[in-house]
């Protein structure tokens, strides 16, 4: 079972014109609303400190988008948590509103393709500065808006002293709580079920913003040796009539170490219940916009929506462009109940 790659990808690339999106136009959150697809994706420039924003671009059909602004929707604040970079936003709807959660960091990451893996620029700063601060830690944070015009930060959903990202909200309430997915890439070892390498853990909580003192429980885990060794969230989980479905991320070490994408189908009623998980990636890095970019062999999920039957899946490509999959829902959740149930 694979995905079908949109023959016109990349959907959207980064426009040579702006400065704030010369170099990377990727990651986006998408919404489907009253016909109008909506793709908040993270953009950045060429300039040294690596400032990333977020865009705001549309359609109607899903697949040719327009840029709705010359100027970013969504930029880091001017002396706040989020000061340094905002990046790879998830939508989900509530009523007449749009809740979006993103990572951050306190600074700009700097030109990260040039360092080691999952290294940033960190500040001079003394024995006394939180950790968050001084190693310039990657955490998440909610943010409303009704129309991606105007955006209110309510505030941060993570852990200051843990790299915490792939923070992405359940649609709806289960068992009357709000659910929380994420990846905090510090859970390993005993204390944490024996994980050994970073894994998707659920959260449930009474408030959408008080998460830190709750139970936390494993989802999934990476599997040894395979595509999949380090996991997280992809896109926001969408509720079929047979479960939840979760697009995820997975990659690999040494000769695997490319970005790819995998499904999950939870319980509806109880989403700590894995009911299928596919064993091979129904998306990966192939085509030359995957490939060659600021992070090679790279699919990275975070958008999807269902319009009459199509599931339509949004991800990162080679951290430089946004590509588009699409199959046939029943296609892929047959797949999952026939082939892949645990």
């Amino acid at each position: 079972m694979k995905l079908e790659k949109c023959k016109d990808n990349p959907v959207l690339a980064p426009n040579p014109d702006v400065y704030w999106e010369n170099l990377v136009t990727c990651n986006p959150g998408v919404i489907y609303d009253n016909g109008v697809f909506y793709m908040l994706y993270r953009a950045a420039g060429d300039d040294e400190k690596h400032v990333i924003r977020f865009g705001l671009a549309t359609s109607t059909d899903g697949v040719h988008f327009r840029r709705a602004s010359t100027e970013p929707v969504f930029s880091p604040s001017v002396d706040g948590y989020d000061s340094g970079c905002v990046e790879d936003p998830r939508i989900v709807k509530r009523g007449d509103e749009f809740y979006v959660t993103y990572a951050y960091r306190p600074m700009a990451p700097g030109r990260y393709w040039t360092f080691p893996h999952d290294v940033v620029l960190k500040p001079e700063c003394s024995e006394f500065a939180p950790k968050a601060w001084a190693d310039n830690l990657g955490n998440s944070a909610l943010a409303v808006t009704k129309d991606f015009k105007t955006f209110r930060r309510l505030g941060r959903l993570t852990s200051p002293v843990l790299d915490d990202r792939d923070v992405i909200l359940f649609p709806e309430k289960v068992g009357g709580k709000f659910v929380m997915m994420h990846r905090p890439k510090e859970y390993l070892g005993e204390k944490y079920c024996g994980v050994e390498y970073p894994s998707i853990w659920l959260k449930f909580s009474d408030d959408l913003l008080e998460w830190e003192n709750k139970e936390e429980h494993l989802l999934i885990t990476g599997r040894k040796g395979t595509w999949e060794e380090k996991i997280g969230g992809g896109a926001p989980p969408i509720l079929t009539d047979r479960g939840w479905l979760v697009i995820y991320h997975g990659v690999g070490d040494g000769g695997l170490s490319a970005y790819k994408a995998g499904a999950l189908l939870l319980d509806k009623d109880n989403p700590l219940k894995v009911l299928a998980r596919t064993p091979d990636p129904i998306l990966e890095p192939e085509c030359p916009y995957e490939t060659e970019g600021l992070y090679a062999c790279c699919v990275f999920p975070t958008g999807n929506v269902v319009v009459d039957g199509t599931l339509y899946v949004y991800y990162g490509s080679a951290d430089k462009y946004i590509g588009l999959a699409t199959c046939r829902l029943d296609d892929l959740l047959d797949h999952l109940t026939q082939n892949c149930m645990i």
